[in-house]
Formats: structure tokens, sequence, C-alpha cells
């Protein structure tokens, strides 16, 4: 018995020991890369290529990645900021050392078509300043051939494909599921374009829904159709032709190249050989090429003369308390009550001459957005307030955002989404109708058991009229919110409220917006308004550190990849419905959000 304690508290105490040392190792070994980095220099030599991989998804920014990402993610997920992109862009473009960009495209995905069309925006100014840009990819895919097409010649593989579809698609609708269980989606709202609750209560899509999918659809693939065609020397009639005529995506190569969406087929070796003739080198002379992160290094530090405008970067849904629950409790979020204190500090800041607030949302509390409405109703009072809106700003993101001095939005942003609802499962019918459960109970009031009767009652119909009330109440203040923000009356926002979804470049037209424009224009107007002879920007909040986020609890960096995966198994519209429902725990039954993802690959 002794030797047995003995030996088990040897093996004990060796367990131990080797977990603590292997954990100093990978702290001393971590910490040793962090200051490695942070000390280094990236020279670019003369007559490089900036080669940018794009085979990720892009958000306006990136969130900070920490030293253990590449363990949960793998290497071939990747994050990328916009910011970082346009930085590493621009730096290349003023580098005389960089002579072009090399575009290696894999499947991407957005936040919106917004972040798209500005990331091609500045390749279009790369090239504009004399020099080349060429892409080549195994295969296309939309929104990544969409960005690709501004390069002087499109390269791909000689078996490669090109999925280019058009915009749209097909959306679930479970009523006739629910029925079959006995679940009943009670519903209140207010907006017949309010369709974020169809999916729960209608086998198919409204009239209303629709309509304002095709003017957005529309609108946003004749802006896309209008840059591809005049990149690719071609008509968007042939274009438009050529994608209803065939099935692009199992077209042979050879239609690719007579209908110009490609210049050339070929495979990596080739690849190397063209792009060493643009460099003027031989055929065993290696390619310099520079990555992003080592442009990024090398890129001159920001000009800090003047006073501060601040970007403030709001992007996720907008939440009363951060979701929990793992994979569908990961994501961005606009925290109500965080936002609300970042921008009172933003306010408090004597050295902040200007605020830009660059929305990326498709709302979500109501009661969360009008909290952060009112904090930017404060800092408005202080300084200038300008919204830069990024691939969405609708619905409850809209209500943040309208009552900014300025709102600035990019051609492809979806805004407006003004409206309320509120949605409840009656499961009455599944429980006790199909399971034989029953309630009983005693209580002091009548009314002491509403969240029950809601949910499980037979008769609610007027527990769901104090519902429909509650909504209609927050639909007038959503509409009192707009038309103070934007100098218009009540009747003149009810008339493009209704929960309508519309694109930025009808929205100007109806003073929901006041400029088309990027980040940048929304930056130069805060100036403008504070009166700034010079100034310089700076982003906040400022990102986690990687030991802060080592500290997390909730390894975003694994559920990021998590999610993409089912996202590429179930698609878009299943993974958001799972992750609506674990959003909804714990926060406020009113909900203003856009009743569609806005994710797009």
């Amino acid at each position: 018995m002794k030797d047995f304690l003995k030996y088990t508290l040897a093996t004990i105490c060796g367990i131990v020991l080797v977990s603590v040392v292997g954990f100093l190792l990978i702290i001393i070994s971590v910490v040793g890369m962090v200051a490695g980095e942070s000390g280094s220099k990236v020279d670019v030599a003369d007559n490089s290529v900036l080669t940018l991989r794009m085979s990720g998804f892009v958000s306006d920014r990136a969130t900070e990645a920490d030293p253990f990402t590449e363990f949960f993610a793998g290497a071939d997920v990747q994050e990328f900021g916009l910011d970082d992109l346009t930085t590493a862009i621009r730096a290349a473009k003023d580098d005389k050392r960089i002579k072009g960009i090399y575009l290696e495209m894999g499947p991407l995905g957005f936040d919106g078509y917004a972040e798209a069309e500005a990331l091609r925006r500045e390749l279009e100014q790369f090239k504009e300043s004399g020099k080349w840009v060429v892409a080549y990819a195994n295969q296309y895919y939309q929104m990544g051939y969409y960005v690709a097409s501004v390069a002087d010649k499109l390269y791909m593989a000689p078996t490669g494909m090109i999925d280019l579809h058009g915009l749209g698609g097909m959306y679930e609708y479970d009523k006739g599921l629910y029925d079959k269980l006995g679940i009943k989606f009670q519903v209140a709202k207010v907006g017949k374009y309010k369709s974020a609750v169809e999916g729960y209560i209608r086998t198919g899509m409204s009239d209303e829904d629709r309509e304002q999918r095709m003017a957005y659809f529309t609108g946003v693939w004749n802006v896309m159709a209008k840059a591809m065609a005049k990149s690719r020397k071609t008509s968007v009639e042939a274009l438009d032709q050529q994608i209803n005529d065939s099935i692009l995506l199992f077209a042979s190569t050879a239609d690719y190249q007579k209908a110009k969406l490609v210049d050339g087929l070929m495979y990596p070796s080739q690849l190397k050989k063209e792009i060493k003739k643009r460099l003027e080198l031989k055929d065993d002379d290696d390619i310099p090429q520079v990555t992003l992160d080592e442009m990024l290094a090398a890129a001159p530090k920001k000009d800090n003369d003047g006073d501060k405008v601040a970007i403030y970067y709001a992007a996720g849904t907008i939440v009363d308390e951060m979701p929990q629950g793992g994979l569908f409790g990961s994501g961005q979020y606009i925290v109500g009550s965080e936002t609300a204190k970042d921008l009172q500090a933003l306010a408090d800041d004597d050295d902040i001459k200007a605020v830009v607030i660059r929305v990326n949302s498709p709302g979500g509390s109501a009661v969360a957005s009008e909290n952060i409405w009112h904090a930017i109703e404060e800092l408005k009072a202080k300084k200038p307030v300008v919204v830069s809106m990024g691939g969405v700003a609708a619905s409850g993101g809209y209500m943040m955002s309208c009552n900014a001095d300025y709102i600035v939005a990019e051609q492809t942003t979806i805004t407006g989404s003004i409206g309320i609802f509120g949605v409840i499962p009656n499961l009455s019918g599944l429980i006790t109708d199909k399971l034989g459960v029953n309630f009983d109970g005693a209580t002091t009031h009548k009314y002491t058991a509403f969240d029950h009767n809601l949910t499980l009652g037979k008769d609610n119909a007027q527990e769901m009229g104090f519902m429909q009330n509650y909504v209609d109440r927050g639909y007038d203040r959503f509409l009192t919110i707009v038309s103070e923000g934007r100098k218009m009356s009540k009747e003149q926002v009810n008339e493009v409220a209704q929960g309508r979804v519309w694109l930025a470049t009808d929205a100007l037209g109806i003073k929901l917006v006041d400029k088309l424009g990027s980040l940048d224009d929304a930056v130069e107007k805060a100036a403008e308004l504070a009166k700034l002879e010079k100034h310089h920007a700076v982003n906040y909040p400022e990102p986690k550190s990687w030991f802060e986020q080592l500290m997390d609890s909730q390894s975003e960096d694994k559920d990021s990849y998590l999610d993409t995966q089912l996202r590429t198994v179930l698609g878009d519209e299943t993974v958001d419905q799972l992750r609506l429902i674990n959003e909804l725990r714990n926060q406020s039954r009113l909900q203003a959000r856009l009743p569609f993802s806005v994710r797009v690959r």
C-alpha cells in the first residue's frame, strides 16, 4: 500500500511538473515571438510584388489574432480587416519599390457588398497610379471575381471554374414543420415590409418582401455588373446574357475566354513566368514578394499632426448584453451599455475634436439601439458626429445612426428597415395536445403568469394584445427618433418606413442618408464640421491584446472557424436562425433587426 501511494503521488507530481514546465515554455516562446515581431523591421526589396492571398473573410476591421489562432482555425482560414487591406494597398501604391499586386483568389466572403466595393475601389486606385494588378485562381467565386475583375489580367487554371450567377437565393419557411409539431409563432409587428418573422409564420415569401429584396438585389447587381463589364471591356447586357444563357460554373474554359471573363489559362509555374516578364527578371531569378503583414510593417507611420478625429467601429448585432453559449454565442456584437460608455469616453476626451462612427449592423434589440442613439445624442452636443455606413446599417443599426450630424453610405449599403417586431412561440399544441402535459397553479394577480400564458396558454389573445400595443409604441418611438434626427415629419418618415429595406442609392433620394461615399469621405466631413485645419484619424475601441484574447473564455477563433464550416454545410440562413434563437435569450422582447443575412460570398 505504501509503494502504491508513493508511485501514485510521484506520477501526479510528474504530470503537474510537466504541465507547468510545458505551459511556461509556451509562454516564453510566445513572448519571444511577440517581442521579435515588434522589434523587426521589414526591408522591402526593389522590384517587388505585393502578394495578397485572398481566401477567408473580410470585415471592416479584423479582430486582433492571438498566437494560437492557427492551432484552432488552421492556416487556410483567415480574417481580413478592410482597414488593413486599405493601408497595405495604399502603402504599396506610394512605395516605388512595389511594381504591382498579385491577387491569388480563393473562397472569399464579406460582411456586406459595400466592403467588397471598397476593396475593389482601392485596387482600382492602385492601378490608376500606373502600377499593375494580376489575378489568378483555380476557381473564381462570385464576390472574389467581382473584386479580381479590376485586374489588368485575369488568369485561371486550365480546368478552372467561374461561379458567377447573380444575386438572390432561396429562403427557408418552416410554418409547415411547426404546424406538424404543434408550435405556433405569435407575432406582434409594425411595418408591412418587416419580414424578419416570415420564416416562422408563412410557407412562402410575401409580395412585400419579394418587392424589397428584388429592388435591393437588382440595385447591387447593377453596381457590380457595371464595374465588371467596364474592367473586362464588355457590356452589362452581354454579361447578363452569358449568365442567363448558361450555368457559368460548368461552362468550358474556352467559353470563359470568349466571353472575356478571363485573359488566359495557365498553371502556377507559367504564371510565375508571366510575373517575371512584368518585372523584367530572368527565368532563374526569384520573384521578390511582400505579404500583407510585411507591407503593413513596412508602411510609413501615419501622420499624427493636427487634431484627432476618432473612428469608432460598431459592428455586429445590437444586444442588451453579450450572448453566451459557445458557437452560436460567438460573433460580432454591439453591446448597448458598453458602446454607450465608449461614446461617453469619446465625448469627455478633449483631444478628440470630431467622431466618425463606422456602423455595420443589421440591428437587434430596440432597447439597446435607443440607448446607443441617446449616447450619440449626448456626444453630438459636444462635438460633430458623422456616421459612415458599411455593408449594412439597418433597423436598429439605422436607429443608432439617424441622429448624427451627417450620414455617409457606400452605394451598395443596405439601410432603412425602420420597423419593430416581437415574436413569441406558443408550445401548447406540442406540450399539451401532443405530449399530454398540463399546467395548473395559483397566482396573486391576473397576469402573474403572463409569460406562461404567452408560451403555453390556449387563450392568450389579451396578452398578445398587450404585446402588440408595446410594439406599436416602439414603432411610434422609432418614427419620432428618425423624424428628429433627419429633420423630417413623422408622416414623411412613415411613408418610407414600414420596415422597408433600402439600397443607399435609393435612400439618398428619400433623405435617409446625406451622401454616397467612403469612410475617408466621412472623416473629411467630420473634420470640416469641426473646422479643423489639419487632422488625423485614430481608431477606437483599441483591439484586445493577444494575452487578453488568450484569457477570454469564449475561444473566439475556434468558434469563428466552426461557424465558417457550418455556414458552408448548412448555409447562412440556417446558421443565422440558430444564432438568432441564442441571441434572443436574456434580450429585450422588442426587436429592430434586418429580415435577412447580409454576409456575402
